[in-house]
């Protein structure tokens, strides 16, 4: 992946006293959210996710962030802080963990509980954890830690203040000013303007709702939708939603009681995690309306409700198995209702609207964000973001969390609140910063691509291979295997060829066989006999014929043995 800043240089040394900023991931994209402080030669992280892949990562399972520009100094770590439970802030930390697996780990109790169990799937040792609210303080080294409510879409997000010797940075963290949130639990706006009043050097800003105006809608607009959805359902309700979105299940499980259903958990990770939030406090579980999915499937559709994940339309999750009617028990009637309760990530939509499709195609009446009400984001828009910078009215504003078209869109918001222009630094991953002196500059670049896993494998596949992939998968692939004589180097035997995904039946390359042979007894006969340069002389004559007879572009696999 080319870095966005290829004129940037790596940095120099850090100033004495001042303080580095290293985002590793989360700038120029929503995902994989890290960022590395550094001060006095000490590291505290905050955020490790993880990136969901698009269909131009084929066969990839998760994106982490690169950990090469701090590997060789994870011993200076003094610390992890984790701002809230969602994957794209806590899946990376079990890669992280393998690194050096004694990396403190700090957060809200929910976001420990939720990355506990995924160390121990990892098998993971359990490091040591500091579990904080809002209000505690804590100091790790040169770090002075202060965490600050926040409401988002996952009980428990903290925004994090962290004082060292070069100044105080207030992250937030993902967050939103909904003022009426189903757990009571506002961001704290008083906290900010009490930081404020302190002077905030640098105001790190979640910036996914940027370019959206005004402010997001609350968490309790959707009831009333639900309300209908579960009143107008003459048979079995499914609803799709994040499996961390626990005000979601808990507004789902309190409808399915006001209508005398019963619900039912359907897939791994929603069963996990809403037992940890019932068994935390976090999710209120009426007694008598949580059964086992298969039990569920014994009640009358009228009285069932599914909660399900895949809304984004994951090829192997529960939603997109029961859109195509291969779900070992869940299967789709004509009048059930579906309920997709979720947004909608950047470059999922096909995947999605293909569950939708699906979903349709057998009955099913599918209710989402484009037909109705069933989804809030968890992000602040502009008005929000617009309230934040004229309380906390920091000296220097660093956006974050977002593409880069949601960056720009933040920074512009923090100029229009008189933050100066040279005092608002763009940095997308691996755009070094500095605050040195009360200024905020870019200090250079660090390499910082993307570390893919492909089952067990983390890091060793690459761009380069996933080409190959999406060719494989395109345009299908070509194989030539010609016998050549060990002394004459005349072809002895073939070419043999035969191809996938390319064309049914080989006979269709009887014409390209006398020029291969035409070609290598060409480059024989000036000497050439290296089973390498020939095999790439049967590539170029074959990639050239398929390309000026069929207009594509294969993969060709050429195999020269010398007999």
């Amino acid at each position: 992946m080319p870095h966005p800043h290829p004129e940037l240089s790596a940095p120099g040394e850090l100033v004495p006293g001042g303080l580095r900023i290293i985002p590793l991931g989360g700038l120029g994209e929503v995902g994989r959210n890290m960022t590395v402080f550094e001060y006095d030669g000490r590291l505290l992280i905050v955020d490790c996710g993880v990136l969901f892949p698009e269909e131009h990562h084929p066969g990839v399972d998760l994106i982490l962030p690169d950990f090469e520009a701090i590997r060789d100094r994870l011993d200076a770590v003094e610390a992890l802080v984790l701002t809230h439970g969602h994957e794209d802030h806590i899946g990376a930390t079990p890669f992280l963990l393998r690194e050096r697996g004694d990396i403190p780990l700090v957060g809200s109790e929910l976001t420990l509980a939720l990355l506990d169990s995924k160390l121990r799937e990892h098998r993971l040792r359990e490091t040591v954890h500091h579990t904080v609210s809002e209000g505690h303080r804590l100091t790790f080294g040169p770090f002075d830690l202060e965490f600050v409510a926040v409401n988002h879409s996952i009980p428990d997000a903290l925004a994090v203040v962290i004082r060292t010797g070069a100044g105080v940075i207030l992250h937030t963290g993902d967050f939103k000013m909904d003022q009426l949130p189903l757990d009571g639990r506002i961001t704290d706006l008083r906290a900010f303007a009490r930081i404020g009043e302190e002077g905030v050097d640098l105001f790190m800003v979640d910036s996914t709702n940027a370019e959206v105006p005004g402010f997001t809608t609350s968490e309790q607009e959707i009831a009333p939708v639900l309300e209908q959805v579960f009143h107008e359902s003459r048979q079995r309700i499914i609803v799709a939603c994040f499996a961390s979105h626990v005000h979601r299940v808990q507004q789902i499980l309190d409808a399915a009681v006001e209508h005398d259903r019963k619900v039912a958990y359907v897939g791994r990770s929603m069963v996990r995690n809403m037992a940890i939030a019932r068994d935390l406090g976090y999710l209120n579980v009426p007694p008598g309306v949580l059964v086992d999915a298969k039990e569920l499937a014994d009640l009358a559709p009228e009285k069932q409700v599914l909660v399900s994940t895949g809304s984004q339309g994951e090829p192997l999750s529960a939603l997109s198995r029961i859109a195509q009617r291969n779900h070992h028990f869940v299967h789709i009637e004509e009048g059930d209702t579906v309920v997709l309760a979720s947004s909608l990530i950047p470059g999922n939509e096909n995947a999605v609207y293909r569950v939708i499709n699906g979903l349709a195609r057998w009955g099913a009446k599918v209710v989402h964000r484009g037909n109705a009400l069933v989804h809030v984001s968890g992000h602040a828009s502009a008005g929000e973001l617009l309230y934040c910078y004229n309380i906390v009215r920091p000296r220097n504003v660093m956006p974050v969390h977002g593409e880069i078209r949601h960056l720009l869109a933040n920074a512009a918001l923090a100029r229009r609140t008189g933050v100066p222009d040279e005092n608002v630094v763009i940095a997308e991953d691996g755009v070094v910063v500095d605050l040195v002196d009360g200024l905020a500059t870019i200090a250079g670049k660090v390499n910082c691509g993307y570390v893919f896993v492909d089952g067990s494998s983390v890091g060793d596949i690459t761009e380069s291979d996933l080409k190959d992939r999406r060719i494989l998968g395109e345009e299908g692939f070509i194989s030539v295997i010609v016998v050549v004589d060990s002394v004459t180097g005349k072809v002895a035997g073939g070419p043999e060829i035969h191809a996938r995904g390319f064309a049914e039946d080989d006979s269709t390359f009887d014409e390209i066989k006398q020029p291969i042979i035409d070609a290598l007894d060409r480059v024989v006969a000036e000497g050439v006999d290296d089973a390498y340069q020939l095999q790439q002389t049967v590539r170029r004559v074959v990639g050239r014929w398929v390309n000026q007879t069929h207009r594509r572009r294969p993969m060709i696999i050429p195999v020269v043995i010398e007999a």
